[in-house]
């Protein structure tokens, strides 16, 4: 297996920059696996691949407004992009800098004209600072703060301006548990009239947690993918979505996930008790890597995206049908000019 077995070609327009509007007026490429077909429909139409009883799960992390933009000592423009909490407070955060070779150790960082300000306490790897976050006397916390200059970040291959940062952001998003840098973008297809639909024809919802990193989009650079080292992304599973997917499997439907983060969260969860035990209510960093060869133990479906070239998503994807069907599927989308990435397409893996 290697790291090019995972790429494919794709045009740049073919790389969505807007949403569709509604959400659910995208296309959506079905993928039998057992007969090896593709089916191309509408967003709309995914009721029409749920049966009653089966259960959807989805990640209800919200996007942080992560992007701050600002000024270094002597006048120059700094950025940094926080990546992931590192204590109780919201004081210290890692963070992305740039420009990275001009952002030093010990530097103090100011936003917001002097509303929120940065120490850089510990440099990383690949740019990254660990830096402590103060505010000015205005009485602001340093969420406050966040939210009043921060900016929603999207990712890099989206190069156009969007308006409502709401787009970005899922519908059943929870207003308290602002923790990602990136949205679960599989999500974002959904309206609150197509869930609501969907619960009229006895398919239920639970919601779990996974705070998305921006190495989500990380193509793999290595040339051999085991050598890739894999993002850690904290996920919790509360009791009651364990209790539904228990309660789903017992009956003999299926428990469908909405997007690879709901994925890696209920597969991280499944391997916290040996095979065939029940899966648990839990939590904690995440390091799990899938590739072809993965054994799934959590989900019977999966509802995703188009995905970036020899990434680890590719990769994931590939595991849950199989790369020859994930790849012909992406030739066959890229020939009807499917739009790809995060404001993109859909696709529903059966």
């Amino acid at each position: 297996m290697r790291t090019d077995d995972f790429d494919y070609a794709l045009p740049q327009e073919l790389i969505a920059q807007t949403p569709a509007e509604p959400r659910d007026s995208c296309r959506l490429l079905v993928l039998d696996r057992a007969a090896g077909v593709c089916t191309h429909r509408h967003f709309t139409d995914i009721l029409d691949y749920l049966d009653p009883g089966d259960l959807l799960v989805v990640n209800e992390t919200r996007v942080l407004p992560a992007r701050l933009q600002g000024i270094r000592p002597g006048g120059g423009a700094a950025e940094l992009l926080l990546l992931k909490q590192e204590d109780q407070a919201g004081v210290l955060w890692e963070c992305l800098a740039r420009p990275g070779k001009r952002i030093r150790l010990g530097d103090t960082l100011s936003f917001g004209e002097g509303r929120l300000v940065a120490e850089i306490v510990e440099r990383r790897d690949e740019g990254r600072r660990l830096v402590r976050f103060s505010v000015n006397a205005l009485g602001d916390t340093v969420s406050a703060a966040l939210h009043a200059i921060g900016e929603t970040p999207l990712p890099p291959y989206i190069t156009r301006t969007v308006d409502d940062p709401e787009l970005y952001q899922t519908v059943y998003a929870n207003m308290d548990d602002e923790h990602s840098a990136a949205a679960p973008t599989a999500g974002l297809h959904f309206t609150p009239e197509l869930l609501q639909a969907a619960r009229g024809r006895g398919v239920g919802l639970a919601k779990l947690r996974l705070d998305v990193g921006l190495d989500t989009f990380r193509p793999v650079t290595e040339d051999d993918p085991d050598d890739h080292v894999i993002h850690t992304e904290y996920y919790f599973v509360p009791p009651e979505a364990a209790d539904a997917i228990k309660a789903t499997h017992a009956q003999g439907n299926r428990v469908i996930a909405v997007g690879t983060t709901v994925v890696r969260a209920l597969e991280s969860a499944a391997r916290s008790v040996e095979p065939g035990e029940q899966l648990p209510s839990t939590g904690g960093p995440t390091s799990l890597y899938i590739l072809p060869g993965f054994e799934f133990r959590a989900i019977d479906a999966l509802i995703t995206n188009f995905h970036v070239p020899r990434s680890t998503l590719v990769m994931l994807v590939s595991a849950f049908a199989s790369r020859e069907q994930i790849l012909a599927a992406y030739q066959e989308a890229v020939a009807r000019r499917y739009r790809f990435f995060s404001f993109g397409d859909a696709m529903l893996i059966l």
